[in-house]
């Protein structure tokens, strides 16, 4: 988007915050030249066939070990976007107008009180989005290398996020509640650190019950079966049954071992402890819980759903708090 292609309040807000973007543009081309450096020397060390029928990384390959820490990481640093991109609206680009009087000038110009806020919202909507767009793209480069490895998988928190439409979703919450703090508040500090402290409770707590959306799928078996459970599932809960079908811990069992004099006397006396103890108790057999792969996108959507509701809600909030002071 270029500046001479805008006109009035688009403009103006673009070029009260040229500076916004050149640090955004900065953001992308450190993460690139970051990640892209880290992809050349992973690259530098040829990976090792192994007799599964499959090649992975050489022991040696330091590249490869130091781009899946910055992947792992980068995951992470993307959910601070919605909680900078909220502290922005409501600090910068609201609450100051509000606390230095400039708005006035603003609205003197042949431009209503909606126009104004609507022009600021969409612009800063519009470069959250490209930012975050170009991030995942970089994101996307070291990702496709070190995906699933450990700490890297679909269920991982932050790279959950990253890996479908819920960070758009959580920018453009962010933005709206952004709006209405800076309008309530007008105080632009005050305003930037309650638009962060509520945007993080939000993320904080979807990411508490996102695994409750969906009801949890079930694998059973005899204790000491293997159970089967696709290779991508994120597993919730597992544990052991009684004959009745109820639930025992397993923590039952090694308290009472780890209690027991000499139960760590040879390799295979911990074993028998235990399993001595199971069969009193009825123990026959053993469970897991976990959400499969397919699980992802229907939980993205409802997430990304939710958060769209709270925009929308925030959004009306905003411009009917705008309507009643400046009518």
């Amino acid at each position: 988007m270029s500046t001479p292609s805008l006109t009035g309040a688009y403009w103006v807000t673009v070029r009260q915050y040229r500076r916004t973007l050149w640090l955004a543009g900065a953001a992308v081309a450190v993460s690139l030249a970051v990640i892209g450096g880290l992809r050349l020397w992973d690259a530098q060390t040829p990976d090792r066939w192994v007799q599964d029928g499959y090649w992975v990384p050489a022991d040696e390959n330091r590249g490869y070990e130091t781009l899946r820490m910055a992947v792992e990481h980068a995951g992470t640093y993307l959910l601070l976007l919605p909680l900078l991109a909220g502290a922005f609206v409501a600090g910068p680009l609201v609450a100051r107008e509000f606390e230095s009087g400039t708005y006035k000038l603003s609205l003197t110009q042949s431009i209503s009180p909606a126009a104004w806020l609507r022009a600021k919202l969409v612009t800063a909507t519009a470069i959250a989005f490209l930012t975050l767009l170009a991030l995942l793209g970089v994101f996307r480069i070291g990702w496709n290398r070190v995906s699933g490895s450990y700490g890297l998988t679909w269920s991982d928190r932050g790279q959950y996020e990253a890996g479908g439409i819920v960070l758009f979703a959580y920018v453009l919450a962010a933005v709206a509640v952004g709006a209405l703090i800076g309008q309530l508040v007008r105080r632009t500090l005050v305003a930037m650190a309650a638009t962060g402290l509520v945007m993080g409770v939000v993320l904080l707590t979807l990411s508490s019950f996102r695994w409750s959306f969906l009801s949890v799928q079930t694998a059973g078996g005899s204790l000491g079966a293997t159970l089967r459970v696709p290779t991508d599932a994120f597993v919730t809960d597992s544990g052991l049954l009684t004959a009745s079908g109820a639930r025992f811990s397993e923590l039952i069992c090694w308290e009472e071992v780890s209690a027991t004099p000499g139960s760590d006397a040879t390799p295979d006396m911990w074993g028998k402890l235990e399993a001595a103890c199971q069969a009193r108790h009825g123990v026959t057999g053993q469970f897991v819980e976990f959400h499969p792969a397919s699980h992802f996108w229907p939980t993205q959507l409802i997430e990304a759903g939710i958060l769209v509701a709270l925009a929308a809600l925030a959004l009306f909030a905003a411009f009917r708090v705008l309507r009643a002071r400046h009518a």
